[in-house]
């Protein structure tokens, strides 16, 4: 039995027992959550019949105590290794032979399962992925193997890539008192001694219908979605939703600085400010302006630190900036980039120069039509990525997780238009200060040898190819 939850922007279709749907002419949206918690939204979407189904469990390597860094995204791999009348494997077996896409990943706020098949197709993954929901077998034989595909993934992936060992490296610093410096995949000391009892532990706590989210989105109909969902979800028993904390950082009052010798061919500098996100920010607008101000740096051929640091004064092989507003809890607003080896630029040079642009909006708002374009530009992208429906599902399934109304989506360019250069310049004074800065020198290992002191300035952001940003997958694990 289902029960309705209404939200900002619907209208009701009917009475009572009728869900909600979404004032939009593109595609329907319809929420509704199960009597056990589990919250379902439903999204039309009748281009071609083919669905995305996502289960989102909210936990992920922010949410793992010390000693368990890693069990996530653990627990993610041992996901497919069986449940009550599937064997190991077997689940992704069936899917294969149905022609379906399956995967799963886990970032640092959420971990995630999803497929996308022929519509017909749909009750046969639903069903499966309720059984795994809440009848997981988890075998200690299976754990003991997977836990080496495990090791090995780190090697590959972390270990011995040096741009993501001196990003991983990084954010255990940038981030002074939250679980974000947590790296998703864990730590190797940790991947050693979890055991199976733990990932049994974590399931059970963790993977309960009130701490899951199910989006499906396609050429469905809620009349065909909702005796599916009452079918295979609603038999499973609620349990105890774990509390959540949202993962906060102090507010400045120390600029930090970490340097890395490593095996790479160039040096790369990084600076990034502690800022609030979406769910932290006091006022939302802030969040919207630290977007904008992203998007007047790094927003393409025409933006600042491209046409100025790049290509105008050859400061910088590259530079970025990236900020990601929609996470659980504070985060951070990074740049980047590779001086200019040719021109013999220095990475204090570098750092200067970033320094004179972040300066200069603080004291001088962009111009109407500078922000403008940023605002277009930033739309646009989001409306193309709507002909996705795994880009439309994974949007709501990451708000929903972080614990945001999935209908933001939906006022996401109002609150873009509404942000004025002034509000750009106000973001910029108040949170890209040397308070809540760390700086990440990543300088060639044989520099060292040369000059332990160099301060030279390696670069992060919307990833700088070559640069330790470019390596952020590891913020989400597959």
């Amino acid at each position: 039995m289902l029960r309705l939850k209404t939200s900002l922007g619907y209208f009701l279709l009917a009475v009572l027992a009728s869900p909600v749907v979404a004032d939009d002419a593109r595609q329907p949206t319809h929420e509704l959550t199960l009597d056990n918690g589990l919250k379902v939204i439903v999204r039309e979407d009748h281009r071609a019949p083919v669905v995305v189904s996502q289960i989102w469990y909210k936990v992920g390597s922010s949410y793992e105590p010390p000693g368990q860094t890693g069990i996530s995204h653990a627990l993610e791999h041992m996901m497919f290794k069986g449940s009550k009348n599937l064997g190991p494997g077997e689940s992704s077996r069936v899917l294969r032979s149905l022609g379906a896409e399956e995967n799963a990943f886990t970032s640092r706020d959420y971990t995630a399962y999803y497929q996308v098949l022929s519509r017909d197709q749909l009750p046969i993954a639903l069903e499966m992925e309720a059984e795994r929901m809440h009848t997981a077998t988890l075998p200690e034989d299976e754990f003991i193997r997977e836990m080496e595909v495990i090791k090995e993934e780190r090697r590959l992936r972390v270990d011995d890539n040096p741009n993501s060992l001196a990003y991983e490296r990084y954010l255990t610093q940038a981030h002074i008192a939250s679980p974000y410096a947590q790296p998703v995949i864990g730590w190797m000391h940790d991947i050693e001694r979890l055991t199976v009892e733990d990932l049994r532990a974590w399931y059970t706590t963790h993977y309960v219908p009130g701490n899951a989210v199910l989006v499906i989105v396609g050429d469905v109909t809620l009349n065909e979605i909702k005796p599916l969902v009452e079918k295979h979800f609603a038999p499973i028993a609620a349990g105890p939703v774990p509390d959540h904390k949202k993962p906060l950082e102090l507010p400045g009052g120390a600029e930090r600085e970490v340097t890395l010798h490593l095996d790479v061919q160039l040096p790369s500098l990084l600076l990034s400010f502690n800022v609030p996100s979406l769910s932290t920010a006091a006022e939302a607008w802030e969040v919207h302006a630290l977007r904008l101000l992203s998007g007047v740096l790094d927003g393409g051929y025409s933006a600042r630190l491209a046409s100025r640091l790049e290509r105008g004064e050859s400061i910088a092989t590259s530079a970025s900036a990236s900020y990601s507003g929609f996470t659980r809890g504070d985060t951070l607003f990074t740049l980047n980039g590779l001086p200019n080896q040719a021109r013999d630029i220095s990475l204090e040079q570098l750092e200067a120069a970033l320094w004179k642009e972040i300066d200069e909006l603080k004291t001088t708002p962009p111009s109407s039509s500078e922000l403008t374009r940023v605002k277009t530009q930033m739309i646009a992208a989001d409306v193309y990525q709507q002909d996705s429906i795994s880009h439309q599902a994974t949007q709501i399934g990451q708000l929903e997780s972080v614990g945001l109304p999935w209908t933001l989506i939906e006022e996401d360019a109002a609150a873009l238009e509404a942000i004025t250069p002034e509000q750009v310049s106000e973001v910029a004074r108040r949170y890209l200060v040397s308070e809540r800065l760390t700086r990440g020198h990543i300088l060639p290992a044989a520099s060292a040898a040369v000059d332990e002191t160099d301060a030279g300035l390696p670069a992060t952001g919307s990833p700088a190819a070559g640069s330790p940003a470019a390596n952020t997958q590891q913020e989400e694990s597959n």
